[in-house]
Protein backbone atom coordinates (compact mmCIF):
# COMPACT_ATOMS: atom_id res chain seq x y z
CA UNK A 1 0.00 0.00 0.00
CA UNK A 2 1.21 3.42 -0.56
CA UNK A 3 1.04 6.49 1.29
CA UNK A 4 -1.22 10.00 0.98
CA UNK A 5 -2.47 12.83 2.41
CA UNK A 6 -4.62 15.22 2.06
CA UNK A 7 -4.18 18.93 3.62
CA UNK A 8 -7.90 21.70 3.86
CA UNK A 9 -8.82 24.59 6.21
CA UNK A 10 -12.01 23.74 8.22
CA UNK A 11 -13.48 27.06 10.53
CA UNK A 12 -9.52 28.08 10.83
CA UNK A 13 -8.48 24.72 11.77
CA UNK A 14 -5.54 22.93 8.81
CA UNK A 15 -6.69 19.37 8.43
CA UNK A 16 -3.88 17.16 7.31
CA UNK A 17 -5.48 13.53 6.80
CA UNK A 18 -3.04 10.71 6.49
CA UNK A 19 -3.80 7.43 4.35
CA UNK A 20 -1.65 3.96 3.90
CA UNK A 21 1.12 3.62 5.22
CA UNK A 22 4.05 6.49 6.51
CA UNK A 23 7.43 4.85 6.40
CA UNK A 24 11.13 5.17 5.26
CA UNK A 25 9.93 4.75 1.33
CA UNK A 26 7.37 7.58 2.06
CA UNK A 27 7.60 9.94 4.41
CA UNK A 28 9.67 12.07 1.73
CA UNK A 29 6.12 12.89 0.18
CA UNK A 30 4.81 14.77 3.76
CA UNK A 31 8.28 16.39 4.64
CA UNK A 32 7.30 19.34 3.07
CA UNK A 33 3.93 20.18 4.01
CA UNK A 34 4.09 19.09 7.66
CA UNK A 35 7.73 21.52 7.89
CA UNK A 36 4.84 24.18 6.57
CA UNK A 37 2.09 23.72 8.86
CA UNK A 38 3.12 26.41 11.19
CA UNK A 39 4.08 29.28 9.52
CA UNK A 40 2.77 31.78 12.45
CA UNK A 41 1.83 32.21 15.80
CA UNK A 42 -1.57 30.45 16.77
CA UNK A 43 -1.91 27.79 13.57
CA UNK A 44 -4.10 25.13 14.81
CA UNK A 45 -3.68 21.56 13.43
CA UNK A 46 -5.51 18.48 13.27
CA UNK A 47 -3.83 15.55 12.08
CA UNK A 48 -5.80 12.79 11.30
CA UNK A 49 -4.73 8.89 11.67
CA UNK A 50 -8.10 7.16 10.90
CA UNK A 51 -7.20 5.85 7.50
CA UNK A 52 -3.43 5.46 8.40
CA UNK A 53 -2.65 1.67 8.27
CA UNK A 54 1.11 1.54 9.50
CA UNK A 55 3.52 3.92 10.90
CA UNK A 56 7.55 3.91 11.23
CA UNK A 57 10.09 5.60 13.25
CA UNK A 58 10.41 7.89 9.81
CA UNK A 59 6.97 9.04 10.27
CA UNK A 60 7.08 9.55 13.62
CA UNK A 61 10.05 11.97 13.70
CA UNK A 62 8.02 13.98 11.30
CA UNK A 63 5.05 14.32 13.84
CA UNK A 64 7.13 15.12 16.41
CA UNK A 65 8.83 17.89 14.23
CA UNK A 66 5.31 19.27 13.78
CA UNK A 67 4.61 19.17 17.50
CA UNK A 68 7.93 20.97 18.13
CA UNK A 69 7.12 23.66 15.33
CA UNK A 70 3.79 24.17 17.18
CA UNK A 71 5.64 25.11 20.43
CA UNK A 72 8.27 27.09 18.94
CA UNK A 73 5.26 29.43 17.28
CA UNK A 74 2.58 29.10 20.17
CA UNK A 75 0.36 27.27 17.73
CA UNK A 76 -1.68 23.76 18.73
CA UNK A 77 -1.40 20.51 17.39
CA UNK A 78 -3.98 18.10 18.23
CA UNK A 79 -3.48 14.06 16.96
CA UNK A 80 -6.87 11.93 15.96
CA UNK A 81 -8.19 9.04 14.75
CA UNK A 82 -5.41 7.11 15.95
CA UNK A 83 -5.63 3.06 14.96
CA UNK A 84 -5.29 0.50 17.94
CA UNK A 85 -1.82 -0.26 15.90
CA UNK A 86 -0.64 2.80 15.45
CA UNK A 87 -1.60 4.10 19.23
CA UNK A 88 0.62 1.14 19.72
CA UNK A 89 3.82 2.76 18.35
CA UNK A 90 2.53 6.28 19.48
CA UNK A 91 2.28 4.57 23.49
CA UNK A 92 5.93 2.59 22.82
CA UNK A 93 7.24 5.65 22.15
CA UNK A 94 6.27 7.79 24.84
CA UNK A 95 4.58 10.33 22.06
CA UNK A 96 1.53 9.84 23.89
CA UNK A 97 2.58 11.63 26.63
CA UNK A 98 4.13 14.82 24.86
CA UNK A 99 1.12 15.37 22.30
CA UNK A 100 -2.54 16.07 22.35
CA UNK A 101 -4.73 13.34 20.88
CA UNK A 102 -8.90 12.79 20.70
CA UNK A 103 -10.85 10.49 20.03
CA UNK A 104 -12.58 11.58 17.14
CA UNK A 105 -11.57 14.29 14.16
CA UNK A 106 -15.00 16.23 15.83
CA UNK A 107 -13.60 16.14 19.21
CA UNK A 108 -10.05 17.52 18.11
CA UNK A 109 -11.47 20.19 15.50
CA UNK A 110 -14.08 21.37 18.99
CA UNK A 111 -10.67 21.35 20.96
CA UNK A 112 -8.87 23.34 18.45
CA UNK A 113 -12.23 25.93 17.80
CA UNK A 114 -12.74 26.15 22.24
Amino acid sequence: MSFEFHLDTNGGVQHLTLMGRLDSATFIILEKTINGLFSSAGDRVLIDFSALSYISSAGLRLILVAAKRARQVGGRLILCGLSPSVRDVFEISAFLKIMETADSKADAQGALQA
